[in-house]
């Protein structure tokens, strides 16, 4: 019997003990986000941080139209009215929103800021025909501030005046000054938008000149600019001064090779004067407007380009430089001379 008993409380004994080692026993178990320290203490684990947003592969665009007023510069319409320049402004920028020119859809300000782009239209027309290029360069990430110059645009009173083409570089640096204080205003819609120190200039025919001048020329040259992209657009007749001096902005030209309104042999003249890094997209047998407008492939061929040369160069990133010639250069359809 005395055997027995001292082998029942050695039993009791080795089950107490495994009780306690694995938690068991009356009592409850410790939760998994606590742990009991040796002071006695009770510690929290950390929450988990949510996943960080992911940048889409193409953003919607926003759409707003604002009017600027320009009352340091005077504008002579054809019509006999005068008096400071009023420039209308479709500026698209980068939405979570989807569809494409949606208006006043909020801007996409957690992958901000974006670079700017200031596009010049031609003569005689407006930036809306220029609609598809320019949601392509927003759904790529940039603000596009495209002005509706006042003297040449198709519905200035009393009709179009390219006299007026040596008035445009100003207007074009006016909006830039325009949107770098609307991103610097907390209340703007554009507050915290666009990156400071990454803005090109582009445009289309006469609007090709306007940038050319506003990048190029002394006279004209804004050093906030820092690249360009030139569409079938040359030097301002009557204007000297296309030096291209060394550190000049990058250079992005672009031509049909059928343009019989800008002649090719005026886009090799100042692509060739000008300093690297540049490029020549020659696009075969394309005339003066269609590729920038509705003409495929050449239209998509531009915007990829564009997009890769601006991000290659406005945000530094090497992989887009590199990816350029592979870009433009498509078989019967476009080449591209590069000068990196």
């Amino acid at each position: 019997m005395i055997v027995a008993a001292v082998l029942l409380l050695a039993a009791i004994a080795i089950a107490v003990a495994v009780a306690s080692a694995t938690g068991g026993g009356s009592g409850s178990p410790a939760p998994r986000a606590q742990a009991q320290s040796a002071a006695g203490t009770t510690t929290t684990a950390p929450p988990v941080p949510p996943p960080a947003p992911v940048r889409p592969a193409k953003f919607g665009v926003g759409l707003r139209i604002v009017r600027m007023v320009d009352t340091g510069r005077t504008a002579s319409y054809r019509d006999g009215e005068s008096g400071p320049r009023r420039i209308i402004v479709e500026i698209r920028y980068p939405t979570l929103a989807p569809g494409v020119d949606v208006v006043g859809a909020p801007p996409a300000r957690i992958f901000g800021p974006y670079p700017l782009l200031i596009f010049g239209h031609g003569y005689a027309v407006t930036p809306a025909i220029y609609t598809r290029l320019q949601q392509s360069w927003a759904q790529a990430g940039f603000v596009v501030a495209a002005p509706v110059f006042p003297l040449e645009n198709a519905d200035a009173p009393g009709g179009p005046n390219e006299a007026d083409l040596v008035n445009q570089p100003g207007d074009m640096s006016f909006v830039i000054s325009r949107m770098l204080a609307a991103t610097a205003s907390p209340s703007s819609m554009f507050s915290g938008l666009i990156a400071p120190t990454q803005i090109a200039v582009s445009g289309q025919s006469d609007g090709g000149d306007t940038a050319l001048a506003v990048a190029y020329n002394p006279t004209y040259r804004d050093p906030r600019v820092k690249a360009a992209v030139i569409l079938s657009g040359e030097e301002i007749p009557g204007v000297a001064g296309f030096t291209f001096p060394a550190g000049s902005p990058p250079l992005l030209a672009m031509q049909g090779t059928a343009d019989n309104i800008n002649l090719p042999a005026r886009t090799e003249e100042y692509f060739a004067a000008a300093q690297s890094p540049k490029y020549l997209l020659r696009l075969l047998g394309a005339e003066h407007l269609p590729p920038y407008t509705y003409q495929e492939p050449q239209l998509s061929i531009v915007s990829r380009v564009s997009v890769a040369f601006l991000r290659g160069y406005l945000q530094e990133k090497a992989a887009d430089i590199h990816r350029l010639p592979a870009l433009g250069n498509v078989p019967g359809v476009s080449t591209l001379t590069s000068s990196p």
